[in-house]
């Protein structure tokens, strides 16, 4: 049921009297006069004017990067927001890759970490690796693991692995992950090649006791 409103604006102030007594219509029309933009930006819901360094800096509580960057008087090369989806779409994944980089950088000095500039350049690589800005979680950088194995190593594991056998999914095995799993080696270090060698000291002196070299992985 629609309820109309009697309103007058008196002294800035907006009354309202209402036609019928309903706590709950009230708390409603409350609701939609609080989320209407009477003036300035959208999404913009509070502004602090700070002096630094000898010039004024402007802090906003939400962000709408590209209507500010056109505002008069802006210098849209300094206008800088943490929503990462947002510099993406206005910006660039290029812009958005930075700047996942430095709010990580930023988050771990603050708290007095010293983690290797690479560590943050990678993880930055593998969140934007599609063009789009991905999280780090089952919905976002594991799902893009074509193994079933390595994507049910993380969290939803019984459900990941019913999911790929209805698909009828094949798992390779070529990750470090997934043969693990399974209690193989992983082809890395002393476990990517196998070393062998002829020679005749080896084997308390038996010369007819050798090794092959260099063979392919046979059958587990």
């Amino acid at each position: 049921k629609q309820m109309k409103y009697n309103y007058e604006l008196k002294e800035g102030k907006l009354i309202i009297y209402a036609s019928e007594e309903s706590t709950l219509s009230l708390d409603q029309l409350k609701e939609k006069i609080l989320s209407s933009r009477v003036k300035g930006i959208k999404k913009i819901m509070k502004a602090i004017l700070k002096y630094e360094n000898g010039e004024y800096i402007i802090l906003t509580e939400g962000s709408n990067l590209r209507d500010i960057m056109m505002l008069p008087g802006v210098d849209y090369r300094r206008v800088w927001t943490n929503n990462i989806h947002e510099i993406a779409e206005v910006l660039g994944i290029e812009a958005a890759r930075g700047a996942i980089v430095r709010e990580l950088k930023h988050v771990l000095e603050e708290q007095g970490l010293d983690v290797d500039i690479r560590h943050l350049l990678l993880l930055a690589d593998v969140m934007t690796l599609n063009g789009s800005v991905k999280q780090v979680g089952r919905h976002g950088v594991v799902r893009l693991k074509s193994s079933p194995l390595a994507r049910a190593a993380f969290e939803i594991s019984v459900q990941t692995l019913l999911d790929a056998a209805v698909r009828g999914e094949l798992d390779t095995l070529k990750g470090n992950v997934e043969r693990i799993l399974i209690g193989r080696e992983i082809l890395l270090g002393t476990g990517q090649v196998t070393l062998l060698m002829r020679h005749p000291g080896v084997a308390d002196g038996a010369s007819d006791k050798s090794t092959d070299i260099n063979q392919s992985e046979k059958q587990s």
